[in-house]
């Protein structure tokens, strides 16, 4: 369905998921927030109506009590609320600073990173650390759960989480309950199998690695990745 067979009140929701966030106007944002507008404007006409009412200045309008912002036809203390709310929200995010991202520059640091999570596990689990271009970690989750000899992992579901994350780079890695850092020929085998999928999008396998208590193996460092 096109845009202009929506209604007003939808058509900033539609054009976030169509175009994305930076498509929309501040009015088409504020719109969003309000979700309505009244028996005469849209949601993003009365947008518009109150961000003029402040010279299009998102400062302004923090400025404003609920009671100010109650005095416009079709808001009520609910949506005057959630705009007071939202812009609350943008001036905490603004005081804070980024957080650095972890940088794993080696296998030892995500050995280091993931062996809180897989050191001391009595089954076998199998992890994948998402990356970007500076090897600065992004998102990393746990993507099986298997028995105590073995888990597979959905190869699918690893690359469709990393384009979820716009990763460059994987780190993947499971352990060995036994201790014993051996690869087996199913270890080798899910490499192999990511690292020909990661060729094919365009996000590199950079290591698997095996963790017990105390160590790891690398196929990186092994130079059979």
């Amino acid at each position: 369905m096109s845009l202009k067979h929506l209604a007003e009140d939808d058509r900033p929701r539609e054009k976030f998921l169509l175009k994305g966030k930076n498509s929309l106007s501040d009015a088409e944002l504020l719109a969003i927030i309000m979700g309505s507008g009244n028996r005469e404007e849209s949601a993003v006409d009365l947008a518009r109506r109150i961000l003029k009412s402040v010279g299009e200045n998102w400062h302004d309008l923090s400025r404003l009590s609920i009671a100010d912002l109650c005095k416009f036809n079709g808001v009520g203390e609910a949506k005057a609320i959630s705009i007071s709310a939202a812009l609350e929200i943008g001036r905490r995010r603004a005081a804070q600073e980024v957080p650095d991202r972890k940088q794993l520059a080696s296998s030892h640091e995500a050995f280091l990173f993931l062996k809180p999570y897989l050191g001391d596990l009595q089954t076998e689990e199998f992890w994948a650390v998402f990356v970007n271009q500076n090897n600065k970690v992004l998102h990393f989750c746990q993507l099986t759960s298997g028995g105590i000899n073995y888990s597979v992992v959905d190869v699918r579901i690893l690359f469709k989480t990393a384009l979820e994350q716009f990763a460059t780079g994987i780190f993947i890695a499971h352990n060995h309950p036994s201790g014993n850092l051996r690869p087996s020929e199913e270890d080798k085998k899910i490499t192999k199998q990511v690292a020909e999928a990661g060729k094919l999008l365009n996000v590199n396998l950079i290591d698997h690695l095996i963790i017990n208590q105390n160590s790891y193996f690398s196929f990186s460092d092994e130079g059979i990745l």
